[in-house]
């Protein structure tokens, strides 16, 4: 098992209430996201995947089973608050275990905890923060008790189980995925929070403007914790300022990050990709990255950005630099291997070099021509010479009559067309005098599919 060092991610709305009942209200200055954690599965925001109707939580809980668990999902998307949850749903003992605070010693006192309610009629559910922090032994010594039946555990981790999770413990548990939370959910969450007289914020009467949640929105980055402990900040602010409006300027302080004029879902969004993408095209390398930078400063996802830089490699430059599009595939996968920030550094890398390179359109244009006349004429048939011929009959209708093995004529040219019969002569892909693409022209040039054509737009 692999192990990796990384920093420690508290649990969903916080650890302080880890060892009370989930249906008991947290002290009243308990922090905001702990109080608002939900109690019952109908409380939970999100993960609709795995709490809808006959969904595997929601049948567990319905019918008072108790099943072994890996979740796996990233911070903030509600993993211990399930937990819990269905600890209460089914009148079970949770025993909350973190496996990076705790060792065996811990582990085998709560297995002990689990055989003493086991004989009072009671079912124990073993929740392990980051289980992927055990080692191999740290997870064997689990192997017994879970298959025993004395403990049911609900193990949380944010990193893939496949990798993390020893295969025995693997194949004792369902591994349920958890997505981070959407817009809708964080913004269902602020207002529950703000309009809660009891657990929440609703005492204050307090409204967020409609940027402010934006905002808000935006900087959580779906995780639930993070969206209520910048509003229990920027109500701190207001209550100091005297105000009940939580305006953009407070939600920017609470977040300590002044936001960006960028909208991914707005007119903003297409004007700094538009900008990027033609910054490119006109072979500016400073503004290329500018705008790149801009984009990932405003929190827009790196694989998006390079996804464009491998489109517009294909499209812009195409075969006249074809390790443009080698390049811009390397980005993508480094920028997926390494996350950012340091993600930024290939996709940087991989700016540059579009934007410096040769450009030539001539094979995507070819495509538009073929796509027309595909369009204009329909699917025209295959040429006989073209086709195979399996069998006698196919021979004797002429299928394969007069084709030439490439490998067989001299410079491995043929001298017959491979266009149909309507469409011969004519030239899609027209080379421009920039970088390889003259030379893969002249080199890949067959007699029969040069000669005597037209342009790709001649009828």
């Amino acid at each position: 098992m692999r192990s990796r060092a990384k920093d420690d991610q508290p649990t969903l709305f916080g650890e302080a209430a880890a060892d009370a009942p989930a249906a008991d209200v947290p002290p009243a200055d308990a922090p905001l996201a702990e109080r608002m954690r939900p109690r019952t599965l109908d409380e939970f925001v999100g993960q609709g995947h795995l709490l809808g109707e006959h969904r595997l939580l929601r049948d567990m809980v319905d019918g008072q089973r108790l099943q072994s668990l890996i979740l796996w999902g990233p911070p903030g998307s509600g993993k211990t608050s399930l937990a819990r949850a269905v600890a209460a749903q089914t009148q079970a003992q949770f025993l909350p275990f973190s496996a990076v605070l705790s060792g065996v010693k811990e582990l085998r006192l709560a297995i002990e905890q689990a055989r003493v309610e086991r004989r009072r009629g009671r079912r124990s559910l073993l929740f392990i923060d980051e289980i992927h922090r055990f080692n191999k032994a740290q997870q064997d010594a689990l192997l017994p008790h879970v298959e025993a039946g004395t403990v049911t555990l609900i193990g949380a981790t944010t990193e893939n189980p496949s990798f993390e999770i020893i295969a025995p413990l693997l194949s004792r548990a369902s591994v349920l995925v958890l997505e981070p939370l959407t817009s809708d959910d964080i913004r269902a969450l602020v207002s529950r929070a703000l309009s809660d007289p009891v657990r929440g914020l609703g005492a204050r009467a307090l409204t967020i403007e409609p940027p402010a949640l934006d905002f808000l929105v935006e900087q959580s980055h779906g995780d639930g914790r993070a969206a209520l402990n910048m509003l229990e900040t920027a109500a701190e602010l207001a209550g100091r300022a005297a105000t009940s409006a939580l305006s953009l300027r407070l939600l920017e302080e609470a977040a300590q990050h002044r936001a960006r004029r960028y909208d991914k879902d707005g007119e903003e969004h297409y004007n700094v990709i538009s900008a990027f993408i033609k910054s490119m095209r006109g072979s500016d390398p400073d503004a290329a990255v500018y705008w790149m930078m801009r984009m990932l400063d405003a929190g827009e996802d790196a694989l998006f950005i390079a996804r464009r830089m491998v489109i517009f490699a294909a499209e812009d430059i195409g075969i006249a630099d074809p390790q443009a599009l080698m390049l811009a595939l390397a980005a993508k996968d480094a920028v997926h291997f390494v996350g950012l920030p340091e993600g930024r550094i290939p996709l940087a890398e991989a700016a540059v070099y579009l934007a410096t390179a040769p450009k030539s359109n001539a094979s995507y244009k070819a495509m538009l021509a073929a796509a027309e006349d595909i369009e204009r004429y329909g699917p025209l048939p295959v040429p006989l010479h073209l086709r195979n011929a399996p069998t006698s009959l196919m021979k004797q209708l002429g299928y394969g009559r007069g084709y030439q093995y490439a490998h067989d004529q001299p410079g491995h040219v043929v001298e017959h067309t491979h266009l149909p019969d309507k469409l011969v002569g004519r030239r899609y892909y027209q080379p421009v005098e920039r970088g390889a693409d003259p030379v893969v022209a002249e080199d890949g040039e067959a007699p029969g599919s040069r000669k005597g054509g037209g342009s790709s737009t001649d009828s």
